[in-house]
């Protein structure tokens, strides 16, 4: 379970976390996030929040904004607002790192699902966009479908198309949160 100051990093986006408030601090009203892009990192994919705003504020670099059909570079100072609903997505756009704060309100699964997908990056588990395999993908997006979904096609053919992935993931074994399996205790030969 996150709770603030704990950091997590994404090595195949090139994102680094670190909670500033968490949804159990705040009764579940938001989620507050430093987050550190390295030049050339991204968020894994455009998407949409159905029923949650995003707010950033960037504080160092330049930030690349998708936001609906508007594209925008952000520098430090700027603000950003993503009304609930609209599809986004985010990028460093400079040579240095990029810092940010983001707020998103209501937390509803947003820690979960931040875990889960960087959990898989860390493991190797992961296409080079950050995006797990269509089964594993279906059996997560499945769970949190009212936190976080694709921009297209429409949510409904999204309902159906994870209807027919999501149990056919969970019959292979995916789950929709990811825990990596712990590190060996086996004892080293000296």
């Amino acid at each position: 379970m996150i709770r603030a100051g704990d950091s997590i990093e994404n090595p195949v986006t090139g994102e680094r976390l670190v909670f500033r408030q968490t949804s159990r601090e705040t009764g579940g009203e938001a989620v507050v996030v430093e987050t550190f892009v390295k030049p050339n990192g991204f968020v894994a994919a455009a998407h949409v929040h159905p029923d949650q705003e995003e707010r950033f504020e960037v504080l160092r670099g330049s930030v690349g904004f998708k936001v609906g059909r508007d594209k925008l570079v952000a520098g430090p100072g700027r603000r950003i607002t993503v009304p609930a609903g609209t599809p986004h997505r985010f990028w460093n756009a400079g040579e240095d790192v990029a810092h940010f704060v983001c707020e998103i309100r209501p937390a509803l699964q947003f820690e979960s699902l931040i875990e889960t997908m960087f959990a898989l990056a860390n493991d190797g588990k992961t296409n080079r966009k950050g995006m797990p395999n269509l089964l594993h993908l279906a059996v997560i997006a499945n769970a949190h479908f009212d936190t976080v979904r694709l921009p297209f096609p429409p949510a409904i053919l999204q309902r159906i198309g994870l209807a027919l992935g999501a149990p056919l993931g969970r019959a292979v074994g995916y789950r929709p949160v990811y825990v990596p399996s712990a590190p060996s205790t086996a004892p080293v030969a000296v």
